[in-house]
């Protein structure tokens, strides 16, 4: 995750460099349920409203859950499917409060209403994040569901009014990039905490859609304004979290935006960015699906490094005697092609594994969803 208003407020307020502080275990986004009301386009997970065999169940969650944080695992993001259509998924997630865990909720928001959202709330979850593919209509046609905009808007307003962190969750294509400068207004207006914006990856239902990736200069354009609106923000005093994801590129690019706008700052903000180092997929984010298996991030689904019910998560973690997992602890990474020439490898670490993994068959060619141009990496 690339988090935009981080290095916003360091262009304001520069700080010193520092150590480097690494995570005490990786943020684990665990999918607890595939069931979903929706069949989204771009689902990695390839979710359907049915129930699926050989879920973990509740007494297997709360076991696996004793390792994560012996493991010293900080944050839980519970996650589907549609976690809020499994039956246990508040006392799961007052357990992992009683823990000590982060615990945050991603869901898509259609089915928080007066029936559940003070449920929601006693829950306690630090973060609520909601999923929004455009302004109505756009986000409907993604959905597959009309009227699942207004059930998502109004779940985010619920949420709101009784002061749970919320944040939007938005997904760039070609068919919805249009929607993106309403959807920021939106955030604004609405009194959204934060803004997620994640790059198509090539995973799931994802990955057969790949043709539906948004060109680079869309990209670039998306990125430009996302820069420019968090800027805005930071100059009002208007506190709002701008992340990105699913494209590391983006900490190299917002560098050639510093560069151009406040230059003054580009060797501080550079030295920020290598320390942050791009991807960690393997190192600092895991995930665990419904049937318990264990993937390096949410998008390696095709990829199994384990089973809990087989091992603890904390010996699949650690075991780098699996090669995927092996090329991704490795410090620096040894890849390929244009991200092996780049010159800011350091900021952005080879950018998405699974994406060069899915077009290639190589998990460690250059990623083809890197948007920057042979001059800017260094290589012309």
């Amino acid at each position: 995750m690339f988090r935009i208003s981080q290095y916003m407020q360091e262009i304001a307020q520069p700080t010193p460099l520092g150590r480097k502080v690494h995570p005490p275990g990786p943020v684990v986004i665990w999918n607890l349920i595939r069931r979903c009301n929706l069949t989204c386009k771009h689902c990695y997970s390839i979710s359907a409203d049915k129930d699926f065999a050989g879920e973990l169940d509740r007494e297997e969650v709360f076991a696996v859950m004793e390792d994560l944080k012996s493991f010293r695992v900080p944050v839980l993001i519970l996650s589907g499917g549609e976690p809020l259509l499994r039956p246990d998924i508040f006392e799961i997630a007052a357990h992992a409060k009683a823990m000590g865990f982060y615990v945050g909720l991603s869901t898509n928001g259609t089915l928080i209403d007066e029936s559940n959202i003070e449920r929601i709330a006693a829950a306690d979850f630090d973060y609520v994040g909601i999923s929004l593919d455009g302004i109505a209509a756009t986000h409907d046609k993604f959905r597959r569901l009309q009227g699942a905009y207004d059930r998502s808007l109004a779940g985010i307003r619920l949420c709101r009014d009784l002061d749970l962190k919320i944040g939007v969750r938005f997904t760039l294509t070609q068919d919805n990039a249009h929607d993106l400068p309403a959807l920021l207004k939106l955030v604004e207006d609405e009194g959204v905490d934060r803004f997620y914006f994640s790059h198509l990856n090539y995973a799931g239902r994802g990955n057969r859609n790949r043709r539906d990736d948004a060109h680079y200069r869309m990209t670039r354009e998306a990125m430009n304004l996302l820069f420019d609106t968090c800027w805005e923000y930071q100059q009002r005093g208007l506190h709002k979290e701008f992340t990105t994801g699913n494209n590391d590129a983006d900490g190299v690019y917002l560098l050639y935006w510093v560069r151009k706008h406040f230059p003054e700052r580009e060797q501080h903000i550079r030295a920020k960015l290598a320390q942050w180092g791009g991807n960690s997929s393997g190192v600092n984010v895991a995930n665990i699906d419904n049937l318990g298996n264990v993937h390096p991030d949410t998008m390696w689904w095709h990829y199994k490094l384990g089973n809990v019910r087989q091992r603890p998560f904390s010996a699949i973690w650690r075991d780098t005697s699996d090669p995927i997992m092996a090329g991704l602890k490795a410090s620096p990474r040894k890849v390929k092609g244009r991200c092996g020439t780049c010159v800011h490898f350091d900021i952005c670490g080879g950018n998405t594994r699974v994406r060069a993994q899915q077009t290639s068959g190589d998990p460690w060619a250059e990623d083809p969803g890197c948007y920057l141009t042979d001059e800017e990496i260094g290589i012309a």
